[in-house]
């Protein structure tokens, strides 16, 4: 079978197609035949070595796929032949609070990932997919859409008529943008392209703030609100962004901190933190019992995932290259 290896090293030009035996699936193991794949920002970052430095090579990355159920081992009742199901992103991260055990199980490093023609997982590591959707439309799910489910209703306090406020078009930010309008409420969208502005409004953005135009985004977008200021911030640039994040946020309100795109370091005055008493909620991705939620909402409202542009495997550094450029709407994925 065909896969994706990091081999000798890190970085794009690292990435090489292989043949591996195609594996067979042991007790209480389910074998997938691979359909699609969506690539996320970390996936860029583990090719890159940025995100884990010491992670053994070879590996298979990415995190996020679908697959059909061709085999399955003894004991196997949750999943039949035939089925088609997505993986979770942390395998034994199933419920409940997470751990350092439970993190560590996670696909794309330091397991190996999605980005081979057939996968072997435990049957409790995969979630059947909204029927309603395409292969790569289910592949972008798992961490993209789950990250934006938890940083606004898992693990945030998003209501019918709250406002919540987004920054950016990635995967994760047009899913929040979904989700929000899924859920009744307002959202506020932040880009530098005027144009992804504008397929943000026509997506159902409430209001949009080009941040290039206007630096003090956070005060921008207090001012749309009457003052009051946002109930949820989906901050995905981590440093660089929290200090207008905090601008943004209302009284009582939540920043889900979901990535740290723009790196660095800054100094950030705390005490809008606790003077405000706002909840400071770092994110990343959740448990099985998330993406279950999650496909339920999915398949119940009809919701399909923005992909932006799908590449065959052979083009799997040119994937990369583009969720690098940051020229993306939505999701980048890969046929398989």
């Amino acid at each position: 079978m065909k896969v994706v290896e990091i081999r000798g090293g890190f970085g794009l030009d690292r990435l090489e197609i292989v043949d591996r035996p195609r594996p067979e699936p042991g007790p209480s193991q389910v074998l997938l035949r691979m359909r699609a794949a969506a690539l996320n920002y970390r996936d860029l970052l583990t090719v890159l070595g940025r995100y884990n430095p010491k992670q053994p090579l070879p590996l298979v990355p990415c995190s996020d796929g679908v697959g059909e159920v061709v085999e399955v081992g003894a004991g196997v009742t949750r999943v039949r032949r035939g089925e088609r199901v997505i993986p979770i992103f942390a395998q034994r991260f199933l419920a409940g609070e997470p751990t350092r055990e439970k993190l560590r199980s996670t696909l794309g490093g330091p397991l190996d990932g999605t980005l081979a023609e057939y996968v072997t997982l435990h049957e409790d590591g995969v979630v059947p997919a909204p029927e309603h959707l395409s292969d790569v439309e289910a592949a972008t799910l798992p961490c993209s859409g789950v990250t934006a489910w938890n940083a606004l209703v898992g693990e945030g306090p998003l209501r019918p008529g709250s406002t919540v406020l987004v920054q950016g078009t990635g995967g994760v930010s047009v899913f929040a943008l979904q989700i929000g309008r899924l859920v009744g409420a307002r959202v506020i969208v932040t880009s530098s392209s005027e144009p992804k502005l504008a397929r943000a409004r026509e997506l159902g953005a409430w209001q949009t703030i080009h941040y290039s135009s206007v630096p003090e985004w956070g005060a921008a977008a207090r001012r749309l609100t009457g003052g009051v200021g946002v109930d949820v911030v989906v901050d995905v640039g981590g440093t660089a962004t929290l200090r207008e994040s905090l601008a943004a946020v209302a009284f009582g309100g939540q920043i889900s901190l979901v990535g740290n795109l723009t790196g660095g370091a800054v100094e950030l005055d705390v005490v809008p933190i606790f003077m405000r008493q706002v909840r400071l909620q770092g994110i990343l991705v959740g448990h099985r019992e998330s993406l279950e939620a999650f496909t339920r909402a999915v398949a119940a409202s009809g919701l399909r995932p923005v992909v932006d542009r799908v590449f065959p495997l052979g083009e799997i550094r040119a994937a990369l290259e583009h969720l690098q450029s940051g020229s993306h709407f939505g999701k980048v994925c890969v046929g398989l």
